[in-house]
Formats: C-alpha cells, sequence, structure tokens
C-alpha cells in the first residue's frame, strides 16, 4: 500500500488539474499534473524501497541458513 503522502500527492494533483480544466487556468492544471506525477513516484519508489528490502532479508535467511549447515557440518565430523 502506498504511503499517505503518497496517496495525498496523487489525489491532491488530480484535483488541481481538475480544476485548472474547469477554470481554464492553465498554471493551476500544471500543477496539479506534476504534482500527481510526484505521488506516482513516491508510490513507485515507497514499493521499490520495500521490495529491495524483502529481497534483502531473503538472501540474509539464506546465508543465515548455509552458515547454520556449515556449522553443523564442521560439528559432525568432529
Amino acid at each position: 500500500m502506498p504511503d499517505f503522502d503518497a496517496m495525498k500527492d496523487k489525489v491532491a494533483g488530480k484535483v488541481k488539474e481538475a480544476a485548472g480544466k474547469a477554470t481554464n487556468n492553465e498554471k493551476l492544471e500544471a500543477k496539479g499534473k506534476a504534482q500527481n506525477l510526484k505521488g506516482q513516484a513516491e508510490a513507485k519508489l515507497d514499493a521499490a524501497k520495500k521490495d529491495a528490502a524483502a529481497k534483502a532479508d531473503d538472501v540474509t535467511e539464506k546465508a543465515a541458513e548455509k552458515f547454520n549447515d556449515a556449522v553443523d557440518h564442521v560439528q559432525h565430523d568432529d
């Protein structure tokens, strides 16, 4: 789930963009588009961070398993 700030920027951007279109205010419309894009980028960045953290956890878990297997192997050789 995207974070609150990203969602807020996407929604506020859409509202500003619609208001700009409705009032024929190109500057407000452009600001709305920019804010919406910022929110989309923030959401994608948040998702990428979560994905990277999950992959790092997987790698750490696999490394720990390999380490424990190696320790068990050494202990059984004694």
